[in-house]
């Protein structure tokens, strides 16, 4: 992906800040879940990154669940760092880049739905093992390929493109990692249901992730790809289906 790609996710990112946490409830989730892995690993003190942090709900997760420590919130989103309960502990870093060089190494990098958005998810994870103190932990999560097979089987019988965002393979993502590191892999489904599509994928819009590198489709295409879509129950509910991926590896 161009920079001009990045540069429309950040602003997207950008323009939702202000309502980002009271509707991003799998991002919060996921938080807790990550947060609670962190708490019962033995991750050394030191310095603890959370990449992609948003408006801090991972950040802030993580040390609740672990008092004393404090998370550093690593974004490339200048509204999205101002949102955040630690502002004195935030760095504006554009995440493509290779991480800065810190004289005491982290000993915990983590991170929530952030590396998809990134051009090479595979390599920039690789970068981030690498990028830790000998015992430091990575953990992160991620939508993968797999993800949202109700709206791809839905434009496959309407004849529609899909114009939902293309998710890294699990495999790409491992490909470059030491396989003798990784302490547990997971993937984990997600559903949510509502009345029609529109319901389902507002969220996305309203927390700044319905960026795609596809063309938008027509209201009429949508009317088609609503008609064909899967999975209705007897009260006539939609269903979206996330996977996400969970790493955890130890330097």
């Amino acid at each position: 992906m161009s920079n001009t790609w990045g540069e429309k996710v950040l602003q997207s990112f950008d323009g939702a800040a202000t309502q980002y946490n009271r509707a991003a409830r799998l991002q919060t989730a996921m938080a807790w879940r990550l947060a609670g892995h962190c708490q019962r690993l033995p991750i050394p003190s030191g310095r603890w990154l959370d990449l992609g942090s948003g408006t801090g709900l991972l950040a802030d997760t993580i040390e609740q669940r672990n008092p004393g420590r404090v998370v550093e919130r690593i974004d490339g989103s200048p509204s999205m760092l101002a949102r955040n309960s630690r502002p004195d502990h935030t760095q504006l870093w554009d995440l493509n880049q290779s991480l800065q060089a810190w004289d005491d190494a982290p000993t915990l990098i983590a991170s929530s739905f952030c590396l998809h958005w990134l051009s090479d998810p595979g390599i920039r994870l690789q970068h981030w093992f690498e990028c830790l103190a000998p015992g430091g932990w990575l953990i992160v999560a991620l939508p993968v390929e797999g993800c949202f097979p109700q709206w791809h089987t839905a434009a496959r019988q309407a004849a529609v493109p899909c114009s939902a965002l293309r998710f890294p393979t699990s495999e790409a993502l491992m490909a470059s990692l030491p396989k003798q590191q990784i302490r547990r892999q997971q993937q984990l489904r997600f559903s949510e249901q509502a009345s029609q599509i529109t319901a389902l994928l507002r969220p996305m819009q309203t927390i700044g992730a319905g960026s795609s590198t596809r063309s938008a489709l027509s209201v009429k295409q949508w009317r088609q790809l609503s008609a064909h879509w899967p999975e209705r129950s007897a009260q006539g509910q939609v269903r979206l289906t996330w996977l996400i991926q969970l790493l955890v590896l130890e330097r």
